[in-house]
């Protein structure tokens, strides 16, 4: 498919389509939440491995989780300590979440406001979209929408002038850190060292 621009790749989005955008960690492939089995299907992703929200600020994430006001406190303070940037959040997930993000365990969502600008204003118009990686599951993520584009010419991309200067991002995915109910469970160790 031949790239497009950003209002295209947004229209896309919000018609439903698979889209593909820069990060500050690896490329995403993104669809809005309740088109998420698109993702797995293009992906061959197993159904055991659920797919985050990634929103262009905090406050779109919110209405997605469930805790006590005590649990909203810690996780808005790792929130704005964090983000935007790499560190996923994997929370208890509120109904609005549609099962088909996480479909072997529908009561957690990971969330996360990434650091690019490119990320941001695409996310700031479709609003939250469920996101991974750019790759087929189980190899290495793509770095660049012309590989993008190659192993999935399905997939609205971002054309070159649109994506300058921020095409790959660090190349290492983010953090992924689970709430227990009391502390906090490091699940992947990748872009930020995190102090609780």
């Amino acid at each position: 498919m031949t790239p497009v621009t950003t209002e295209a790749l947004v229209a896309g989005a919000c018609a439903g389509s698979l889209v593909s955008f820069p990060t500050d960690t690896v490329p995403a492939l993104a669809a809005l939440p309740e088109k998420a089995a698109l993702i797995f299907a293009a992906k061959q992703r197993s159904q055991d491995k659920p797919l985050i929200l990634m929103a262009a600020r905090c406050l779109d994430l919110w209405p997605y989780v469930k805790g006590s006001d005590i649990e909203y406190q810690i996780w808005r303070e790792v929130a704005e300590k964090y983000w935007p940037g790499a560190l996923t959040l994997i929370l208890p997930a509120s109904p609005l979440v549609p099962k088909v993000m996480n479909p072997t365990d529908p009561t957690t969502i990971g969330i996360r406001v990434p650091a690019s600008a490119i990320a941001q204003t695409i996310l700031a118009q479709t609003g939250p979209l469920a996101t991974t990686s750019a790759n087929f599951s189980g190899q290495p993520p793509l770095q660049t929408m012309t590989e993008i584009e190659t192993q999935f010419p399905g997939v609205l991309t971002l054309s070159a002038s649109q994506s300058q200067g921020e095409i790959s991002g660090m190349g290492i995915p983010s953090t992924v850190a689970k709430w227990t109910g009391t502390n906090w469970q490091i699940l992947r160790q990748g872009a930020i060292k995190l102090n609780f």
